[in-house]
């Protein structure tokens, strides 16, 4: 008997049943399931054909090449790698993996080969930024398809080649240009924040789908063009979900937390169901607003609608009870995950960090160093600025020097931080020299910092020091902050220099700098009142 006769008879009974569980564990995103289920169905000797599509594509999914080279093995073993549509499940499965060569290979070696091979070819190139192979391959193509067209208009706007996209948009014959080619073509200019272009297409599109419209909608918000993002979201004839959740969540990114908040009761209100992209946006208002309470709620909804606690909520729920304080909660949820990922150990961090729990902090940080995730430049902030509050000005030195260990540059806040460390504890000529070796101009903040440092040590001999670097009586920094004349003034004050300090003062008349009025405020029977 034929090895392919094998695949064809030697089938297991219970095919339907493999073929059913393995869709639904790939429709719940949960690719290593499929991975179990192939290997019990290796352990039953059983070869199913209609279900190793599947598993390339759970192989893809994680991606994993390991178990796709070895299911391929078997595939040629049995002779099954002849069936066009494995073939093109191979092609898939190794362009998602990065082997693009690979894929290249088995597109060469398959003896029949449909449209769908060809796409499947032409989007492995365009995922993995071969341009130029996709293209020859396009135009050797004898018959396109609608999703032909798509994949080669979307790679290139991804690309960032939004001419080279608009040019094939153009020649899409008309009879193949659907909704999604129009909304592709949007979504590449939106993304890259060219909404003139997007609108002047978005408004001759015959027919518009739920996407295009929060296309637009992140389109403007990410330009911080809020009201213009709210004005699409109003033209919608008929909302969704994702239509709700563009809007809430580009509140949330762009600070406008109580909009994102209103938004969201207006949701429930319309008695749509907030799904996890919902939960995680306005998790993120109310840490920003540091509004525990409110947030404190949402959990509870979040427990109560049995919402998936995926890596996105789970990072949202610690991100604002670290934000907002309550550290406790945000240490419970951090310690029960699973899987942490950058974003998680930052927020834990900077938590930490920004509320006086410097040890707490670093310990963190350590713990980070020694598991699979690598520090970025946020989390070393994150770090440094634990150390400038908590004054370990070792560690901070010896943290800020293994930035290089990970590869990463130290930007101007980075210096700032270790520039504010090492003036707390008092060691300003070393800030100065540092600020002098800086591979970048300082700013405002760096200078500030060292200001800063001045005042609580009353060192008026660096203050003079500073003000001959910068000429601060003939000149403006660069970002315009008045408030060095003020530090500078209250620094000459606190050492019973008064003419220098009323120097100051007249520096700041002359160049309209005013001082501004500080104000307390205070709850009086449920009502906030002012004090100047």
């Amino acid at each position: 008997m034929k090895s392919s006769e094998f695949w064809a008879t030697k089938e297991d009974p219970n095919q339907l049943n493999w073929s059913s569980l393995i869709r639904k564990h790939l429709a719940q995103d949960s690719p290593k399931e499929v991975l179990v289920i192939y290997n019990q169905i290796r352990r039953n000797r059983a070869y199913i054909l209609g279900v190793v599509p599947l598993i390339f594509k759970a192989c893809a999914s994680l991606p994993s090449v390991i178990y796709g080279t070895t299911l391929h093995a078997e595939t040629i073993k049995f002779g099954a790698d002849i069936d066009v549509m494995i073939g093109t499940s191979l092609i898939n499965m190794y362009a998602k993996c990065s082997e693009i060569l690979a894929s290249r290979k088995v597109f060469d070696c398959m003896p029949e080969r449909n449209v769908i091979s060809w796409n499947a070819m032409i989007g492995g190139y365009l995922k993995n930024g071969n341009m130029d192979s996709a293209s020859v391959l396009f135009d050797q193509m004898l018959e396109r398809t609608e999703i032909t067209w798509i994949e080669m208009i979307d790679g290139f706007a991804r690309s960032g080649d939004l001419v080279k996209a608009r040019y094939l948009f153009n020649k899409v014959p008309l009879e193949l240009k659907n909704v999604v080619t129009w909304t592709v073509m949007i979504d590449g200019y939106t993304s890259k924040r060219e909404m003139e272009a997007a609108r002047e297409l978005f408004e001759k599109m015959p027919h518009r789908n739920f996407f295009v419209w929060s296309s637009m909608i992140s389109g403007y918000f990410k330009r911080d063009d809020v009201y213009e993002a709210k004005d699409m979201f109003d033209r919608i004839p008929a909302r969704n979900l994702v239509n709700w959740n563009s809007l809430i969540s580009g509140y949330a990114q762009n600070g406008y937390c109580e909009e994102a908040l209103e938004a969201f009761g207006k949701l429930q209100a319309e008695r749509f169901e907030p799904d996890e992209v919902t939960f995680a946006s306005v998790l993120s208002a109310c840490a920003q607003s540091g509004l525990l309470d409110a947030g404190k709620e949402i959990h509870s909804m979040i427990i109560q609608k049995r919402i998936k606690l995926n890596q996105f909520v789970l990072n949202a729920l610690v991100d604002m009870y670290a934000k907002c304080g309550d550290l406790t909660n945000a240490r419970l949820i951090f310690e029960g995950m699973a899987h942490r990922n950058t974003t998680c150990w930052n927020s834990v961090i900077s938590g930490f960090a920004i509320h006086g729990q410097c040890k707490e902090a670093l310990e963190f940080f350590r713990r980070m160093e020694s598991s699979d995730e690598i520090p970025d430049k946020i989390t070393f902030l994150s770090v440094l600025s634990a150390c400038a509050h908590g004054g370990f000005v070792d560690e901070g030195l010896e943290i800020f020097s293994r930035m290089e260990k990970y590869g990463l540059a130290a930007g101007i806040q980075h210096y700032g931080c270790l520039v504010d460390l090492l003036g707390r504890a008092g060691r300003l000529n070393e800030a100065y020299h540092l600020i002098k070796s800086m591979p970048m101009k300082p700013n405002d903040a760096v200078w500030g910092a060292l200001l800063g440092a001045c005042r609580i040590h009353a060192d008026t001999d660096m203050v003079e020091q500073i003000m001959k670097e910068l000429s601060l009586t003939n000149s403006t920094l660069d970002s315009g902050d008045d408030s060095h004349y003020v530090l500078l003034s209250n620094i000459y004050a606190a050492s019973d220099r008064w003419e220098w300090a009323e120097t100051m003062r007249l520096v700041m008349v002359k160049k309209g700098v005013q001082k501004i009025t500080g104000r307390s405020s205070v709850m009086v029977s449920n009502a906030e009142q002012q004090i100047s």
